[in-house]
């Protein structure tokens, strides 16, 4: 099944919620994708075959997946290529030596951690999370990355909210599956 295929299948399932969570805003939902089994196995095998024909000749290590909705499809990605899972946290969420990185939130900062020890030195990392917006936490995710000796082959997303420029702030190509919607809900 061709990429575009996949990505029509998931969008159909998607539900959409108007002013939520505040006024002016179009909520996509994109958690009843993980409701019917054959649709959750699109979305893993449209991210699988978009990481087969972008890195035919290189190594996907490990698949790293940002609290909380990369949680989601992340580990069953990473299972399905055959590679490692390594969630990042908040802070304070993972026991051991961790490395930090701090991202800006639309009201303030967050932490984010990754435990140190989690991925070797050198890996080739693909991140992974529902939505890219504003990249913060995306970029603080990539930072960890940085820390820890390892590469960002790609930033991966179900998602993107295009005019908000996420993808301006990473390091690294960015994989949006399902294209963005327009910057204010339609009255």
């Amino acid at each position: 099944m061709p990429l575009q295929a996949y990505a029509n299948d998931l969008k159909a399932t998607l539900r959409q919620y108007p002013n939520f969570p505040s006024e002016g805003i179009l909520f996509e939902d994109f958690l009843p994708i993980f409701r019917d089994p054959v649709t959750f196995q699109k979305l893993v095998d449209a991210f699988k075959l978009h990481l087969q024909e972008a890195f035919p000749n290189t190594k996907v290590n490990y698949i790293v997946g940002l609290e909380s909705r990369g949680f989601l499809f992340g580990p069953t990605l990473a299972l399905a290529l055959g590679v490692g899972f390594v969630p990042v946290r908040k802070a304070g969420k993972l026991p051991g030596e961790c490395v930090q990185a701090t991202y800006q939130k639309e009201y303030g900062s967050d932490v984010f951690e990754m435990q140190k020890d989690a991925i070797p030195q050198g890996s080739n990392v693909i991140i992974v999370d529902d939505i890219i917006a504003t990249g913060g936490s995306a970029k603080a995710a990539g930072e960890l990355i940085e820390k820890i000796g390892s590469k960002v082959l790609e930033y991966n997303f179900v998602m993107e909210l295009d005019f908000l420029k996420g993808r301006d702030q990473l390091n690294a190509p960015v994989f949006t599956l399902l294209s963005g919607q327009e910057d204010k809900l339609q009255n």
